[in-house]
């Protein structure tokens, strides 16, 4: 059992929670909790290896069990030295550093969303688990938007990072990706979303309720798109915002 904080294992979960650098330069990050790594079991994800300790549920111990037999490398640590990494206020008593792996992005693009400096981990989580309900077929992730693999995008995505394609990349990359594809950047007084016609490809940009898209967006942008507000609020967070758009998408293709 392990129960120093000192050990190699539990040092690398610290580095990999805390900060985007050492994911990038690992290939890695960490995902806690029974439900997120059911996801990650269920999609066969890479997995470096899995700590848990002695709290751990029927239903964690059940998954365990079917990870020891796919030979995955499991150790137990003591529970104060999980609590001194979790993320959570009360760790569910399993943790794991998983690969960096990519899904294939597919060919030809049809609908892509791109969340533009979308820095609250929340909405950005709230946008890939949308994103995974509507059929999106890849999540462009600008320079500057938050890491979509930090532990509280992670948790807000509920297994949305198992089942798209997320990749962070430069504007050239994007722009060249979107070439084909009808660019619409989601803005408060832009043209009202049931009336536009979303069944061509396209590739949604959302940006963050406070500032909107940025300059490099704008210039690959082929137009805007808003959502009619009715009631007295003035806005919707981007994470409410990008779902309502990308399930109008869906709604308009279900009806070709």
């Amino acid at each position: 059992m392990i129960t120093s904080t000192r050990n190699p294992k539990v040092r690398l979960v610290r580095d990999l929670l805390g900060r985007s650098k050492e994911r990038r330069e690992a290939g890695a990050f960490v995902v806690e909790g029974v439900r997120l790594l059911e996801e990650g079991m269920r999609a066969a994800w890479p997995m470096r290896f899995v700590l848990i300790d002695g709290t751990l549920s029927e239903r964690g111990k059940s998954m365990v069990e079917e990870m020891r037999s796919h030979g995955v490398d499991l150790e137990e640590i003591s529970r104060s030295v999980m609590e001194s990494i979790s993320e959570t206020e009360t760790p569910q008593g399993i943790l794991a550093v998983l690969d960096d792996f990519q899904i294939p992005i597919p060919a030809p693009l049809d609908f892509v969303l791109i969340p533009d400096q979308i820095r609250e981990p929340g909405n950005l989580g709230t946008l890939l688990r949308s994103a995974a309900a509507t059929g999106v077929q890849a999540v462009l992730i600008p320079p500057d938007t938050t890491d979509a693999f930090a532990p509280k995008v992670l948790r807000a995505g509920m297994g949305a990072h198992f089942r798209l394609p997320i990749r962070a990349m430069g504007w050239e990359k994007i722009e060249e990706l979107t070439k084909d594809l009808q660019v619409l950047i989601a803005e408060k007084h832009g043209n009202s979303c049931w009336e536009m016609d979303l069944r061509q490809p396209l590739a949604l940009v959302i940006g963050s309720e406070a500032e909107g898209a940025g300059l490099s967006a704008r210039k690959i942008a082929d137009g805007r798109i808003g959502i009619p507000i009715t009631g007295s609020v003035e806005s919707l967070n981007a994470g409410v915002a990008g779902s309502v758009l990308m399930f109008e998408t869906i709604r308009q293709r279900s009806q070709q």
